[in-house]
């Protein structure tokens, strides 16, 4: 099988890096993440991918077309649909943000480990030269 097997909860509450890639297939790609105390994603738009997200642990603000706002807390999903703004804040002041993300056509490069969201962002500046 080439595929994703494993609890999913357990990979992402032991993750301390911004970004890592698990799983990429054609159509759908697995990321866990870990924001720390009020670092964000960052503004984006994915034109043509579909966005699931769901916490793990921690409390969450996300922030969509910069005027809807929602908090998310342990458990709780949100799908973003291809085209919408959106951002990810880690709400709390003092503890980390643990959540998983599928994106529905992947985004990233298969195997991507992002220590930090500096080092995302390196990495993505990179590849736009």
């Amino acid at each position: 099988m080439t595929g994703y097997v494993g609890s999913i909860e357990k990979q992402t509450l032991n993750n301390s890096y911004f970004r890592h890639v698990l799983f990429t297939g054609k159509h759908a790609q697995l990321v866990v993440m870990c924001l720390q105390p009020g670092e964000e994603i960052g503004t984006e738009v994915h034109p043509n991918i579909d966005q699931f997200f769901c916490v793990e642990q921690g409390e969450a603000k996300f922030v969509f077309d910069e005027r809807d706002e929602k908090l998310m807390r342990n458990g709780d999903a949100i799908v973003v649909p291809a085209g919408t703004q959106h951002n990810v804040t880690n709400a709390s002041k003092t503890a980390p943000l643990k959540l998983y993300t599928l994106y529905s056509r992947p985004n990233h490069r298969d195997g991507t480990l992002h220590r930090t969201k500096a080092e995302a962002e390196a990495s993505e500046a990179a590849a736009h030269r």
